[in-house]
């Protein structure tokens, strides 16, 4: 299965026994956002068959910090609940801004769970005419067990000490320090050096993805050089995988810094810049 898929492919894959769909829509984490009520946009209608991931739950909850990678415990146990195989394939699609299935995709493969992203999310679902459904299903609890290690997470520390270039995928106000943070706690700008790609610059009007060559211009545009280690970071972990999928989508492998500014701007011994990259 490809990383990407349309609409129509799931359409006529949907009923098959070793598809997963899950709905992958996460509340923004920032204080003063308009919060979504992923259960209840769930309940409303969601793709036929599909499970709801429970995005805003699978998360460290013993970490101060916000959406950080769940512990290996709970990733299984939420895997087991949803029916997940190693022989299953997973599409994950969201109802988001800030393009959450990436932030799962990037989350399940950490713990060796391959999946792929609806182009265009429920958003190009709908807009093809394809139906929508009330109904939760009741899949059959399977005895998943974690694959391979937590790769391609950075540290605080590591990122401290990176020579990788950093990609924030904050908007371009937010990364400036234009606009103050919104969480109080974190002081304005971003990590010196950075280099600023707010993450819907990797979509098209319609939401779907661009393609590899638009991608790749994307990243140059920023001054990014693909040839070199890039590393991805924004306000709580979440946009930064965006980044990471826009990399694997031209084949780069694109690390993220899963504290993000909420952890490096609230840190009064972290430099902080302000102004364009």
């Amino acid at each position: 299965m490809d990383a990407l898929i349309t609409a129509q492919w799931l359409a006529d894959a949907l009923g098959t026994d070793d598809l997963v769909v899950l709905d992958a829509t996460y509340t923004s984490t920032l204080p003063r956002s308009a919060k979504q009520d992923p259960r209840a946009e769930y309940a409303a209608g969601h793709i036929p068959g599909a499970l709801l991931l429970d995005l805003d739950t699978l998360v460290d909850a013993e970490d101060p910090l916000p959406s950080m990678l769940p512990p290996r415990d709970l990733f299984e146990a939420r895997m087991a609940a949803l029916g997940i195989t190693a022989e299953s394939r997973v599409v994950l699609y969201d109802n988001s801004q800030h393009n959450t299935s990436c932030r799962a995709w990037w989350v399940l493969g950490r713990f060796g769970v391959e999946a792929a992203l609806l182009d265009g999310g429920i958003a190009k679902w709908k807009a093809e005419g394809h139906p929508l459904e009330q109904a939760a299903p009741s899949p059959a609890r399977s005895g998943f067990e974690a694959g391979m290690p937590q790769t391609q997470v950075r540290s605080l520390a590591e990122m401290q000490a990176t020579d990788e270039q950093v990609v924030d995928a904050r908007s371009a106000a937010r990364f400036t320090g234009d606009e103050p943070d919104p969480r109080k706690e974190c002081a304005p700008g971003h990590i010196p050096g950075s280099k600023n790609i707010p993450q819907g610059r990797f979509f098209e009007a319609d939401g779907t993805w661009k393609q590899p060559e638009a991608i790749r211009a994307t990243f140059a545009q920023a001054g990014i050089d693909l040839d070199k280690p890039l590393v991805a970071t924004c306000g709580s972990g979440i946009t930064a995988c965006v980044i990471a999928f826009a990399g694997h989508l031209i084949g780069r492998d694109v690390p993220v810094y899963d504290g993000s500014w909420s952890e490096w701007g609230a840190d009064p011994a972290t430099p902080k810049a302000l102004g364009p990259a």
